[in-house]
């Protein structure tokens, strides 16, 4: 290579950042940030790093090249992913050992049990609905990607120990596997929830479960559930395979989704949180997006099932454990506790060091150290299967 070609290059390769960091400073143009944001605390600087970064000229397409050649060559995503067969797509959570698995495994067993006695001490009865993994509805369209042992027994596992400790918890596995074999889809393609048709199948066999054993008392309400808007869904895994908009066509497709609508048979829609405001409540409700996602109408299908009203204290993006610590500190726990309360709790939080919030730590060291000791005194017990339990 010559010098004047050199000469050329390293001029080109300056008049082209030159023109990127130009058209970058274009976008700083109305920037603003909020009052509280200064140098002196760092969040001013923070800002305009983060807002650089987001509006650098070649960030998507360097994004999209990098997220197409892992997807065709290696047959991969972002972490969060797993990608199957057939366009299916399945939480990481699903498959990869985590960090103190053992150690969290036991610690959450023991959360469970501790809070079933503080329930226990208001007089409610725990239901627990224990979600299967996608994976073990539809190993049929994995690849080459396999779970790790940890979650192998995983859902069976937790319904013995729930069984041990008399705390009552219907199998979902079993329902969801045959509402599957007469061709209904009860997971979605690509996210990581069930669709209404799951939801509905289980609610009723929580509803049959609780009418069993659990009666409640009062006036039975009437609901019924309505189709829906229908829509095109994105769904949540699709997020982890960065590819749009350049490289869409190579995107798992999108799918259709009917969404559901359930009011009481009077016409007057379902109320929420707030109906039971001066009244007993007859079933409370904790749980995750599983439940807090009204795409799923799960709300809606406990109480159609039920025919009770369901107050939701289900929050989306917590996992299970911090929205049922948040619930026991409340007032409504403590002024109006439910004859029922169903705790929705996906399988695969099991072996995850759950978020807590701001609960107490000492508070939620000795919710475990309640429920180990009792544990422990239930090793020797015989061990009921899951639907005969008792509180």
């Amino acid at each position: 290579m010559t010098r004047s070609l050199r000469i050329f290059y390293i001029a080109l390769f300056l008049v082209t950042l030159l023109a990127l960091g130009l058209w970058s400073v274009r976008s700083f143009l109305g920037f603003s940030t909020n009052a509280d944001a200064t140098v002196l605390n760092g969040r001013w600087t923070k800002a305009v790093e983060t807002h650089y970064d987001d509006e650098f000229p070649i960030k998507r397409l360097g994004t999209n090249l990098w997220a197409a050649l892992d997807f065709k060559l290696f047959n991969e995503g972002r972490p969060g992913v797993v990608l199957g067969r057939d366009q299916w797509l399945y939480s990481d959570e699903e498959f990869h050992p985590t960090v103190n698995e053992e150690l969290n495994l036991q610690g959450n067993y023991a959360l469970v049990e501790g809070v079933r006695q503080t329930l226990k001490d208001k007089g409610v009865k725990l239901v627990m609905a224990v979600v299967p993994a996608k994976v073990r509805l539809y190993p049929e369209h994995l690849g080459e990607a396999k779970p790790a042992s940890i979650h192998a027994n995983l859902y069976q596992d937790f319904h013995k120990r729930l069984a041990a400790n008399r705390i009552l918890a219907p199998d979902l596995l079993g329902p969801l596997q045959a509402a599957k074999n007469d061709g209904k889809q009860v997971f979605l393609r690509t996210d990581t929830h069930w669709t209404p048709e799951g939801a509905e199948v289980a609610a009723d066999r929580l509803a049959k479960t609780i009418a069993d054993k659990y009666p409640l008392s009062g006036e039975p309400q009437d609901f019924v559930t309505e189709p829906a808007e229908k829509i095109t869904h994105k769904g949540d895994l699709r997020l982890f395979l960065p590819l749009d908009p350049l490289f869409e066509n190579l995107m798992p497709a999108q799918e259709p989704l009917q969404k559901r609508n359930t009011v009481a048979a009077s016409d007057q829609p379902a109320g929420d949180d707030a109906l039971f405001a001066n009244t007993e409540v007859p079933v409370a409700l904790i749980g995750t997006s599983y439940s807090a996602n009204p795409n799923w109408n799960f709300v809606g299908a406990l109480k159609q099932a039920l025919r009770s009203d369901v107050v939701s204290y289900a929050e989306d993006g917590h996992g299970p454990i911090l929205p049922m610590l948040s619930y026991l500190k409340s007032d409504a726990f403590k002024n109006s506790p439910p004859q029922v309360l169903i705790w929705e709790f996906p399988e695969r939080y099991l072996p995850v060091n759950n978020e807590i919030g701001d609960a107490d730590p000492q508070w939620v060291a000795e919710l475990k150290q309640a429920g180990a000791r009792q544990q422990n005194v239930a090793v020797n017990t015989k061990s009921e299967t899951p639907d005969r339990a008792q509180n």
